[in-house]
């Protein structure tokens, strides 16, 4: 015996079989809870609820929390692009029509001076009648920061002249350049990011109903119902997009309001994007209503919608969402290239895609390609979505 533990001999062969078995005995109180006992770490982990977790998986996902800072960003010239844009959005410089994007700077002659630009002197070519814009260093022009400039009324509310930062006292600053009625390009884009960004969230949004709805209904009940719902998909996926966006925005009468041709238009590109969403809650639904909890559900007498809502689109919502954060660029870029086109929006309403129709011109592009600009906040969003829906995708699998 030692430490309060006694051992036995093994059994020899030549031993009696009906003697007992030597073991270990440890006097020791037994704690039940000993062999339970987990690290802050593990009990932290398996009290966490599903959408901790997929949190956790998800920052995980380098790229997708760079696309997630990104989109931040670019919403949030929806909240604030008034005070964000150093113009107002129909301010117009006639003296400067098609200049060039302006240099940012921070030293003038090896003295650190802050943000600035220098002025444009103007001249006009007599050959090609162009007008010629060069830098004056002699013009140095600060740029101010929290500052009062073009006035403007914040969401149509109130008026305010307050911006992130403006030109200089009596100069100018266009760093992505003007168009051809001498507005600043930049100002645009943070103005039209309004519209692109808003009908890609309202047309997801009207999309999801519609494919939580319909595709619920196929993947519960299934049968006919599932037919039906099945063949309308195919022959709604069977037209060519462009060409049915086309005619579906020409039908759009054209005395209505911006405001009416806007929810029209959200209202086609989610009318055609629900078929997507829908086969993805049916799929997802033939795979749950047979579970035990979907039957449990229906013998304590559970209606079909309080089973659907309560008991099934939880257990994928986190699928669903990332679906949804995949098919919202294709929504954006589907206004992008009906306003391209001329049968989305028209101004006076501002978007990205009403910003390039002044770059359908190949000369124009040549002579002035600063106008092809509004095109590159388009190519960061959608990527930033996609990249996005991917870390989500990821972070929703269980089996990651």
């Amino acid at each position: 015996m030692s430490d309060g533990i006694e051992r036995g001999d093994r059994r020899s062969p030549e031993a009696d079989p009906r003697a007992p078995l030597p073991h270990w005995v440890d006097e020791a109180p037994f704690d039940p809870h000993e062999s339970d006992a987990m690290s802050p770490e593990q009990e932290r982990y398996y009290l966490a609820n599903q959408w901790t977790i997929m949190w956790w998986k998800f920052r995980r996902h380098r790229l997708a929390m760079v696309s997630l800072g990104v989109l931040l960003f670019f919403y949030s010239f929806v909240l604030f692009a008034e005070v964000q844009a150093p113009y107002e959005l129909h301010s117009r410089h006639t003296g400067f029509i098609y200049a060039p994007p302006q240099a940012l700077h921070l030293f003038h002659e090896g003295e650190l001076v802050g943000p600035f630009v220098y002025g444009y002197d103007q001249e006009l070519d007599m050959e090609t009648l162009r007008r010629v814009y060069t830098s004056n260093p002699d013009k140095v022009q600060p740029l101010r920061f929290l500052c009062s400039g073009d006035p403007y009324e914040f969401w149509g509310l109130f008026e305010a002249d307050f911006h992130l930062f403006c030109p200089a006292e009596g100069g100018e600053v266009f760093l992505l350049g003007t168009d051809r009625l001498g507005r600043d390009v930049l100002s645009r884009i943070i103005y039209g990011a309004r519209i692109s960004l808003t009908i890609g969230l309202i047309g997801i949004a009207l999309a999801l109903v519609l494919g939580i709805v319909i595709g619920g209904l196929a993947g519960y009940y299934g049968g006919w119902v599932d037919n039906v719902v099945q063949r309308s998909i195919e022959i709604i996926r069977s037209f060519p997009e462009i060409p049915l966006f086309m005619t579906l925005s020409a039908i759009l009468p054209v005395t209505w309001s911006p405001i009416g041709v806007f929810f029209g238009l959200t209202i086609i590109l989610a009318f055609l994007e629900w078929p997507g969403l829908a086969r993805a809650v049916r799929s997802k639904l033939f795979s749950l209503r047979e579970e035990d909890f979907t039957t449990a559900a229906q013998l304590m007498g559970a209606r079909p919608a309080r089973i659907i809502g309560r008991h099934l689109l939880p257990s994928f919502t986190s699928h669903l969402i990332a679906s949804a954060t995949l098919s919202i660029p294709t929504i954006i870029l589907a206004e992008t290239a009906l306003s391209f086109l001329g049968l989305g929006l028209r101004p006076p309403v501002t978007s990205w895609g009403v910003l390039l129709t002044e770059a359908q011109s190949s000369s124009v592009i040549n002579v002035y390609p600063w106008l092809l600009l509004p095109g590159v906040p388009v190519v960061l969003v959608v990527l930033a979505f996609n990249f996005l829906g991917d870390g989500l995708r990821d972070a929703a699998d269980p089996y990651k």
